[in-house]
């Protein structure tokens, strides 16, 4: 068969789009260098100097990224012998090798079947760039003498190989380590619950605000990032990619006095390549400097602990590095493999290859304690020297502080065993961080919607609504506390007469109060028997920017209507067409449970009874005026509001003691923030009266409860001959509360009821 004759003008269209993919690659580099200088930014921020991966992790994203950014080394069939490509492709595996040594403690932050599935992926992806690199350099072997910048190149692949062998090493140890913090996270959790505020004089928020203190101390030293950056591990994969950094500049300086220019391109990629070295190299700049600090850690931390410690001490590898491979290797074989010569040959064959992996990891293990050892006799004296300095320059009376503020911190900082105590500037600055974070929350508290929520009661809670409105359907949806505050802010959009600055202003202190709202409904209504009924409350949105509850143009409504009685008319009647559309008869039907109705349904039928609500209150009282009425409405949103916001102490109890340990750091950092925006509000909130026979452990996160015990207590206190009205009818603050108290105690004492009977039980 005849060969096709080879068409020059083909060849140059397929490689005409080649530099397009350079700048392609160039992208990815440059994504991934975001990241990496976002992780720097944030730990600086922060100051958390042992720089905890958020941005950039080990995930499909970043090992997509990654895979993009590695287009030139793996590539084996382009001639890539001029010195700016021979960069590109170093500066290529140098980059990777800066992104491994970046991604191990983010490995903390994974769950256990992500860490196998991802730890997996990147060593297959390790192993097709190491072997595409050594099948390039056998088969250009005669043209090897041209090939300028090899040695560099076959360092960096080393020194990838093994950051891969010291990632996997450390997924092993986490794997074993989440557990053993969780066990020592939970009996300090347990300890912590019998001494907590024992204190009967503090006040609730200060107790709230220990209470953050405490459990953030607990959730930062079992933090696995911060175990990881702090371990042998993180200082060898520190050491590695700062030799990795060193390569690269030598290879650019070594290119440079040999060529004196970096431009020289003869690749198809063109300029890219010129793009892609300077881009993944301003990446490794930044990863070397978060893995440097890292490492510094891990030196300070055992140069501060570990005095006079043994080389048989130094050299010990723990049980936790080990301790999951031992488990597989005796765990036992499927039941489903019934033939027994096969069940032997796979339990020896596993117990061969874990064998081998458990020899290996200890290896790894003792040259990470090796490097470790080795950094802290090089940087150990200059660490010492520099803390004596700082150290004595503080004043005697101001060391006996920081000795009595550690003493109340140390008993709450967790550690692996083996591990010796945290050192005192680690405990110093996780305090510190708390109170960082506190007063940037209490610079963002919501000054308006403070002043709106003071004068408040919680009878509104009761008013709202009213049973002798008659329902649209056989059965009503439950009601939650935002859709609530929402329809009655639309209604209050609607009225006529009412001054736009007073309606903005209603809005702007809802829109604050929605803010805290969902955030307790988020703790208290996750059950999907809510989920429609709060997406309901969804339609805020358009209220907010448009004024336009659903299709309803509120605007419109206020500016054509004569009066408040008119335009509660018009909007009873369009949200009841809106709720007669559901067809809820036929018992076998999902529409027959609420729960199940649509968004727009529930929000509109929550609509149709508390306008009809309001409207027979207006026919009752017909001198009531267009001002009065907003008055009224704008109280009894601040009463719902008030109610709800009373949970927010609960909310920051439970965010505090969130137990998934993936998720308790970020959660204690959320309770904090919660708290200082709040604790003003929580001042005179905590000291009003519940409805007495309302249950505050539970009944009260939900206003079905509240309106259920209200309105009992005023039917009791009206065949006590005590009108309704004298406690629902009026919008005046004299008295608030009155109607609430006989029987009743408030918030602030349930709490601490609580807090002595969970000490009881201990």
């Amino acid at each position: 068969m005849a060969t096709p004759n080879f068409d020059p003008s083909m060849q140059r269209k397929l490689e005409a789009p080649m530099p397009l993919i350079g700048m392609y690659v160039a992208l990815a580099s440059f994504a991934c260098s975001v990241s990496l200088a976002a992780d720097l930014i944030h730990g600086f921020r922060s100051n958390k100097f042992w720089f905890p991966s958020k941005y950039f992790s080990l995930n499909a994203t970043s090992l997509t990224l990654l895979s993009v950014a590695l287009k030139l080394p793996i590539d084996l069939t382009t001639n890539m012998t001029a010195v700016t490509d021979r960069l590109a492709k170093i500066s290529s595996l140098a980059l990777m090798s800066t992104a491994m040594a970046n991604l191990v403690p983010s490995l903390g932050s994974m769950r256990d079947a992500d860490i196998l599935i991802n730890v997996t992926a990147l060593s297959i992806f390790i192993v097709t760039v190491v072997n595409d690199v050594c099948i390039q350099i056998v088969g250009t072997r005669s043209f090897l003498h041209h090939r300028v910048l090899l040695p560099e190149e076959i360092l960096a692949l080393i020194l990838m190989l093994i950051l891969l062998l010291v990632l996997g090493s450390t997924a092993v140890m986490v794997l074993t380590t989440k557990k053993c913090l969780e066990t020592k996270y939970q009996e300090r959790h347990n300890f912590a619950e019998s001494q907590e505020f024992s204190d009967i004089g503090a006040a609730v928020v200060d107790k709230l605000r220990n209470l953050v203190n405490k459990y953030w101390v607990m959730a930062e030293t079992s933090s696995p990032q911060f175990v990881i950056t702090r371990s042998s591990a993180c200082a060898s994969a520190g050491v590695i990619c700062l030799a990795n950094a060193l390569i690269l500049a030598q290879a650019i300086v070594r290119a440079w006095v040999a060529h004196r220019s970096l431009g020289r391109t003869g690749s198809i990629y063109g300029c890219s390549t010129i793009w892609i070295l300077l881009v993944q190299t301003i990446g490794v700049i930044f990863g070397t400097i978060s893995t440097s600090f890292r490492w510094l850690t891990a030196v300070r931390f055992r140069c501060s602990v570990a005095d006079g410690r043994s080389l048989s001490r130094e050299f010990k590898v723990e049980d936790y590095w080990t301790r999951k491979l031992v488990e597989f290797q005796g765990s036992p074989i499927s039941p489903l493999i019934r033939h027994r010569g096969c069940r032997r040959f796979l339990y020896t064959a596993r117990g061969f290859i874990v064998d081998l992996l458990l020899r290996a990891q200890i290896c790894v293990v003792l040259f990470n304690k090796l490097v470790l050892v080795i950094s802290c006799c090089i940087a150990g004296a200059v660490i010492n020297i520099i803390q004596m300095i700082l150290s004595s320059s503080v004043d005697f009376s101001a060391r006996q502080v920081g000795r009595d503020f550690l003493q109340s911190v140390r008993p709450n900082s967790l550690r692996l065993e083996g591990e010796a105590d945290l050192p005192d500037y680690m405990l110093q600055s996780i305090p510190k961080q708390v109170d960082k974070v506190l007063e940037a929350a209490r610079r963002q508290k919501p000054c308006s919607l403070i002043n709106f929520l003071r004068d408040s009661s919680f009878k509104g809670v009761a008013e709202f609504d009213s049973l002798g409105v008659p329902s649209i359907h056989s059965k009503e949806p439950k009601n939650c506390w935002s859709l609530a505050v929402v329809t009655l802010t639309s209604i209050a959009a609607a009225l006529p007469h009412i001054e736009k600055s007073k309606v903005d202003q209603l809005v702007e202190d809802v829109r604050d109060g929605l803010f805290f709202v969902k955030i307790v409904e988020e703790s208290f209504y996750a059950k999907d028997e809510w989920k429609n009924i709060r997406k309901a409350a969804d339609f805020w949105l358009r209220v907010d920017l448009f004024r336009k509850w659903q299709e309803i143009d509120l605007a419109e409504i206020s500016c054509s209507s004569p009066n408040s009685q008119h335009a509660l008319q018009k909007l009873a009647r369009e949200s009841e067409k809106i709720a007669s559309a559901l067809k809820t008869d036929v018992p076998d039907c999902p529409m027959f449970n609420p729960a199940n109705w649509k968004p727009e349904i529930i929000a509109a039928n929550s609509m149709y009874r508390i306008s009809s609500t309001i409207l027979d209150g207006c026919d009752e009282e017909n001198a009531v005026t267009d001002e009065e009425l907003f008055v009224r409405l704008s109280r009894m949103i601040a009463d719902i509001l008030a109610a709800c916001l009373s949970n927010l102490g609960r909310v920051i109890d439970n965010k505090c003691r969130l137990k998934a340990i993936e998720e308790r750091e970020r959660s204690v950092c959320e309770a904090a923030l919660l708290l200082g925006r709040s604790e003003e509000m929580l001042d005179f909130l905590l000291d009003r009266h519940l409805p007495a026979g309302l249950n505050p452990d539970y009944d009260a996160a939900y206003i079905e409860e509240w309106r259920s015990a209200m309105l009992l207590e005023i039917e009791v206190m009206s065949s006590d001959a005590i009108t309704p009205t004298s406690c629902i009818g009026t919008a005046s603050s004299e008295g608030r509360g009155s109607c609430y108290s006989s029987g009743a105690i408030t918030l602030m004492e349930h709490l601490q009821r609580s807090f002595q009977a969970r000490n009881l039980e201990f």
